[in-house]
């Protein structure tokens, strides 16, 4: 059978940094939210990647964006030392988080019109901010006092989990389906998995590299967190803190994975070349190669209900590609 086409999602003028897709909505309707160095997330339709708006506002590069679990709000870390929270169906900026030094990672709770956001980055601080205690708008945020002469409201409080444990900048943050439990992927080569309750460690691994992605596929019956790092792919569970499932290592370094658990394969992408590589998760090998990126591919992530995956590379374009035999979206 001949291998169908991929999507090509332009409008980004650099390389795209991360990709993430919301839940599937009632209306069988999902999203997909594009973070690049271009400083300027995007919202697209998740099924035909058709543009739906940018978010104007960060003034660096943008590292990381996800969506909350009913796609009413988005998240996005940047390196202007921020990371912002909008409402995605208006664009409008509704609070901005103000760091230290560079936001990498950024992460909601899996619940409708989530009240909490984690952020990690080179500040090596997993932060938990309470966006209930926080009216900042944009306007306020932009400036020192409001029309009627008050002091703008005040900015989201927040608290650190796990001081001084973080021996590199943090890449990733993940929120378990189990909201007590946030997981973290930084440049110490380890991943932990965080107590909210206790507010402590509860389990870490060590890596064989540096962590590429690190992203849970929650869609399947049984979640799993997919980590990129060195040669190897590595599959924990999704609901065990530091349970490991399966390591794979390649010939190839690995920068992107993402697993589809009924499919048993998983899908790479590599620090040496231009390719997405789909292998075999029982055994290891590699099942077919696509082409169409034109620079490595730095994001990948299957689409909530598992029938294509999207990648997001250094040329700037967000790719979009089939993986079932049936018609499915513009594939007919």
């Amino acid at each position: 059978t001949p291998k169908a086409v991929p999507l090509t999602c332009h409008g980004h003028s650099r390389p795209i940094t991360h990709l993430s897709f919301s839940p599937v909505l009632d209306d069988d309707q999902y999203y997909l939210i594009s973070a690049c160095k271009d400083n300027n997330p995007m919202l697209r339709d998740g099924v035909t990647g058709d543009w739906i708006g940018t978010f104007i506002g960060h003034k660096g590069a943008v590292w990381q964006a996800r969506l909350s679990a009913d796609a009413s709000l988005a998240a996005t870390a940047s390196a202007d030392f921020s990371a912002k929270i909008w409402d995605s169906h208006t664009g409008e900026c509704l609070h901005t988080l103000t760091h230290s030094h560079i936001v990498r990672a950024v992460a909601f709770p899996p619940q409708p019109r989530p009240q909490l956001v984690a952020t990690g980055g080179f500040e090596k601080k997993l932060r938990i901010f309470d966006l209930s205690r926080s009216t900042s708008s944009s306007s306020a945020s932009s400036s020192p006092t409001s029309p009627n002469g008050n002091a703008s409201p005040p900015p989201a409080p927040s608290f650190e989990i796990g001081p001084g444990i973080h021996g590199g900048p943090i890449k990733s943050v993940i929120w378990s389906t189990d909201l007590n439990i946030l997981i973290t992927a930084a440049d110490d080569k380890t991943i932990r998995w965080w107590d909210l309750r206790a507010r402590s460690c509860a389990a870490k691994y060590e890596l064989d590299g540096m962590v590429g992605t690190c992203e849970l596929d929650a869609s399947s019956s049984s979640p799993s967190l997919s980590v990129a790092a060195g040669k190897s792919a590595y599959f924990f569970s999704g609901t065990q803190p530091g349970q490991l499932i399966k390591k794979i290592t390649t010939s190839k370094d690995i920068a992107a994975v993402a697993l589809h658990a009924e499919q048993r394969k998983f899908v790479t992408g590599g620090v040496g070349d231009t390719w997405v590589r789909v292998y075999d998760f029982e055994n290891g090998s590699e099942l077919e190669v696509q082409k169409g990126h034109h620079g490595p591919i730095w994001t990948i992530n299957f689409s909530p209900d598992g029938k294509m995956y999207a990648t997001g590379s250094e040329d700037g374009t967000v790719k979009l590609w089939k993986f079932c035999s049936d018609p499915y979206g513009l594939w007919r």
